[in-house]
């Protein structure tokens, strides 16, 4: 695991693990990515571009690392296998590594939610599997654009839980930090409290940092937060500090006057204006959204508790309907969105 010539496929290149492959692959490591056919046809026109917010902009060629939509082709000799997939498609993937990938390989879930480690772990026994959390934002450019592009917005290092000696060190290079954590289970339910706000981006269709600067958004992403909060009180789980203020703390800060949230929040607001969502991407590509695993999390963790959570249920609602619509995001108000 300690040779920078290890083999690391990206298993489900979209945004983050086209952003990580390419990172991968301008520090000299040896990356495959298996992509989807219109990702590959893309790649194999123009290359691959990185940027990110603190100025780095990067291309890398076509033929500086492998991208495939064959499986086989992909998996048969990995080392590394980093699942970046959505949470809807972690079962077909599993089947796919267990078919085509050698049972050495290091499995590396860096999915949003709190499941899909352990989801792998029990469809791929044979191998050892780790959770890790991605931290930030990664944006794709029109799919017209060439070369394509993809932006990290936000920052943060990613977050691996020990087992496979050398491995934070193989990942971590220039545009992609990574580092161990022994905690992941406390940062994933973290993550999951920050990835409330993914479901009010993709119903607003704002930027991050404009819904973050709006008192109004604000307050419905303090009380999902509250919610979630009570559920994993109740439940005997103590979520991980991520950046900025302790989990509890959180919801008492988005409750602050503009005034003084921003003048408190800098880190905070310290992200691209140009930065949106996962779940605002799916909707605007007509794809299933993770809304199952971030707000359905929440919402199963209270229904298991006897906690109430009316909030992320009427976002996870909304979210339902316009993946239904298949018509973008709504662009709703917030008062549209707490039934106000």
């Amino acid at each position: 695991m300690a040779s920078k010539r290890a083999s690391i496929v990206i298993a489900g290149a979209g945004s983050i693990g086209c952003h990580a492959g390419a990172c991968l692959a301008l520090s000299g490591r040896k990356v495959t990515l298996l992509a989807r056919s219109r990702i590959v046809s893309a790649i194999q026109d123009g290359g691959l571009r990185v940027t990110d917010l603190d100025g780095l902009d990067r291309l890398l060629a076509a033929d500086g690392f492998s991208v495939t939509a064959d499986p086989k082709a992909a998996l048969a000799g990995a080392d590394v296998v980093l699942v970046t997939v959505k949470s809807g498609a972690t079962d077909e993937m599993a089947g796919l590594i267990a078919a085509h990938a050698p049972e050495t390989a290091v499995v590396v879930s860096l999915q949003n939610g709190v499941d899909n480690a352990g989801r792998l772990r029990s469809l791929l026994t044979g191998h050892k599997v780790l959770a890790g959390m991605v931290p930030f934002n990664v944006v794709q450019s029109d799919e017209n654009e060439r070369p394509i592009r993809f932006h990290r917005a936000t920052s943060g290092t990613v977050l691996i839980e020990p087992g496979a000696a050398g491995l934070a060190d193989l990942l971590n290079v220039e545009g992609f930090a990574v580092a161990g954590h022994d905690d992941i289970k406390a940062v994933q339910w973290g993550k999951l409290l920050l990835n409330l706000i993914n479901a009010l981006v993709a119903l607003s269709d704002l930027p991050v940092a404009a819904l973050l600067a709006d008192r109004r958004w604000r307050l419905l992403l303090a009380a999902q937060m509250e919610e979630g909060l009570a559920a994993m009180r109740a439940a005997g789980i103590k979520p991980g500090r991520i950046a900025g203020p302790p989990p509890a703390l959180m919801p008492r800060l988005l409750r602050l006057p503009n005034w003084l949230f921003l003048r408190l929040a800098r880190r905070m607001l310290a992200i691209d204006p140009t930065a949106r969502s996962s779940m605002w991407e799916d909707l605007t590509r007509g794809r299933p959204t993770e809304i199952d695993h971030l707000q359905g999390k929440v919402l199963a963790l209270a229904r298991n508790t006897g906690t109430p959570a009316p909030v992320n249920a009427r976002v996870a609602d909304l979210i339902r309907d316009a993946e239904a619509k298949k018509a973008g995001s709504p662009g709703l108000s917030p008062e549209v969105v707490s039934g106000g």
